[in-house]
C-alpha cells in the first residue's frame, strides 16, 4: 500500500501525467494553510504540482492519504487507501471477470469536494477508476 502515494497525482486526475514533485517552500502559503486547517497536525507531507494544482501525500493515523488543491487553496479531493479486501462487490466481481488472474496491487477511496464517491483499484500499472455503485468509469495508464 506504500505505493498509493506515489501514484496518487495519477488516480486524482486523468492528466497528471507530467506532476512535478516540488519542494514545500515552492507551494503557495495558501494551499499549505488550507493543507494545514483541513489536515490539522499532519507531520510529513510530500507534495506534487500539476499546471494549478497542488497534491499532497502524507499519512494520517497510519494511513496513506493525499489531497488535491487548487493553487487558490481550494480542495478538490481526498484520497484514502484501503485494503483490497474493502473494495465492494461489484467491483472485485469486475475486476476479477475483466482481470483474470492479475494482481489488485492497491486500493483507495477517492471523496470529491462535492461528496462524490469513487474507488480506485491498480492492476497492472492501470488504475481501474469506478463510481460508489461499482459501476466502472475509466482506466488511468501509471508513467513510471
Amino acid at each position: 500500500m506504500k505505493r498509493v502515494i506515489y501514484i496518487i497525482g495519477i488516480v486524482l486526475i486523468t492528466n497528471c501525467a507530467n506532476a512535478q514533485k516540488i519542494e514545500a517552500a515552492k507551494v503557495p502559503d495558501i494551499v499549505k494553510k488550507s493543507f494545514n486547517k483541513n489536515f490539522p497536525g499532519v507531520g510529513a507531507v510530500k507534495w506534487e504540482k500539476e499546471k494549478n494544482e497542488y497534491e499532497a501525500s502524507f499519512k494520517k493515523n497510519e494511513n496513506n492519504m493525499s489531497a488535491l488543491f487548487m493553487n487558490d487553496g481550494l480542495l478538490l479531493e481526498i484520497e484514502n487507501s484501503i485494503a483490497v479486501t474493502e473494495l465492494p462487490a461489484a467491483i472485485s466481481e469486475y475486476l476479477k471477470n475483466h482481470f483474470k488472474g492479475k494482481v489488485i496491487k492497491e486500493a483507495a477511496i477517492i471523496i470529491k469536494a462535492n461528496g462524490e464517491k469513487n474507488y480506485e483499484a491498480e492492476v497492472n500499472n492501470t488504475d481501474i477508476i469506478f463510481d460508489a455503485s461499482g459501476k466502472f468509469l475509466k482506466e488511468v495508464k501509471e508513467n513510471d
